[in-house]
């Protein structure tokens, strides 16, 4: 896990495992809403994660293209949006998949105001 906003695409005509920029028709809508999303929550906002592990991941904004931090070949964010025409971000919220539940009251607040920014703006 890590905490970030990423929006599409995910994959990319490469298929290189990491460093590609693919940017969707609507891109700048999709790091608008990223953005939206990340700016009000108090860590990824700051674009460093520090997840174990990973300590050194950063995140400009705290937002990021998919297919530039990893390459995901038939991911549904993706899918969606060609398919669909479904604007959907991808939201990593934690460095641990399971956080225990002694942390899912300090989880709630930190994305109280990140999920009401992101609805006032969808």
């Amino acid at each position: 896990g890590s905490v970030v906003a990423s929006y599409p695409y995910d994959d990319s005509a490469t298929h290189k495992p990491t460093g590609v920029y693919s940017k969707s028709a609507d891109d700048e809508v999709f790091k608008y809403l990223a953005k939206a999303y990340a700016s009000h929550h108090p860590i990824m906002r700051t674009g460093k994660p520090n997840c174990p592990g990973e300590e050194g991941e950063t995140f400009q904004d705290g937002i990021t293209n998919g297919a530039q931090w990893y390459d995901v070949e038939g991911g549904m964010q993706d899918y969606n949006y060609v398919w669909a025409n479904c604007f959907e971000i991808t939201l990593e919220l934690s460095c641990c998949k399971y956080p225990p539940t002694s942390e899912l009251q300090q989880e709630w607040e930190n994305n109280r105001d990140s999920l009401l920014a992101f609805i006032e703006k969808v």
